[in-house]
């Protein structure tokens, strides 16, 4: 299996520690990278990734390795501490990116057939609404099958965490992990994501705009095919 970690900040603090520590306990190989460092840029809003193509966004050479190591995964966790009861600025900023890919416009259809994460920690709380802010975006990608973790840690960094709470995190990390490993090779997508789909199948027959017409037309999605298997 292939496992890629995007860090939604560049300190190796609680959220790194937990998403790593999955990470490995999920085995095969495993990717990661830190925002902003590896990738910071903010969304210009240019449109052009919605209306001609992604390779148009003045971004998209610095995103690339990043995209192409979700391409190849089949496993994908998004981490974040929470900032303010939310996702990081440099998270929200890296996820604005992928609006094209959402399933109202030109989703990927190998994203069907993947598993998905959401981590966050905070001292105290504000997960649920960290977890919303990638899951949003896990979800309208198409994701299979998505797993959300938040963990408030009653601490500011992971060596202040207590060994009660490590051991919890421990535990949950581990069934997480077999559950993970146990659905690889055999994952379909949630009802509510075939119906969304559908939906959008219904819109795109007629078309948003060309570009997203013309995707959903290739994948031979306006039909009967499905990026998944029926």
């Amino acid at each position: 299996m292939k496992t890629v970690i995007i860090h939604g900040q560049s300190h190796k603090g609680s959220t790194y520690n937990i998403a790593h520590m999955l990470g490995e306990k999920i085995g095969g190989e495993l990717a990661e990278f830190f925002l902003p460092r590896d990738f910071g840029e903010f969304c210009t809003g240019c449109t052009r990734c919605f209306l001609e193509h992604e390779s148009k966004c003045p971004h998209y050479q610095k995103l690339s390795p990043i995209t192409k190591a979700i391409d190849d995964a089949d496993v994908v966790i998004l981490a974040s501490s929470v900032y303010v009861f939310h996702a990081t600025g440099a998270m929200k900023a890296f996820l604005d990116h992928y609006g094209y890919r959402w399933m109202v416009h030109s989703p990927d259809g190998r994203m069907f057939t993947k598993q998905g994460v959401c981590i966050s920690t905070a001292a105290g709380a504000g997960m649920g609404k960290t977890n919303k802010d990638m899951g949003d975006s896990l979800f309208f990608w198409g994701i299979g099958k998505i797993y959300k973790y938040g963990v408030g840690v009653m601490a500011t960094d992971w060596e202040s965490v207590s060994d009660k709470k490590r051991a919890a995190i421990d535990r949950k990390t581990t069934v997480m992990a077999n559950a993970i490993k146990s659905r690889a090779g055999h994952v379909t997508p949630s009802l509510k994501t075939k119906a969304v789909f559908f939906g959008m199948h219904l819109l795109q027959r007629k078309g948003i705009n060309e570009r997203d017409k013309k995707h959903w037309q290739e994948q031979g999605w306006t039909g009967s095919k499905r990026p998944w298997k029926n």
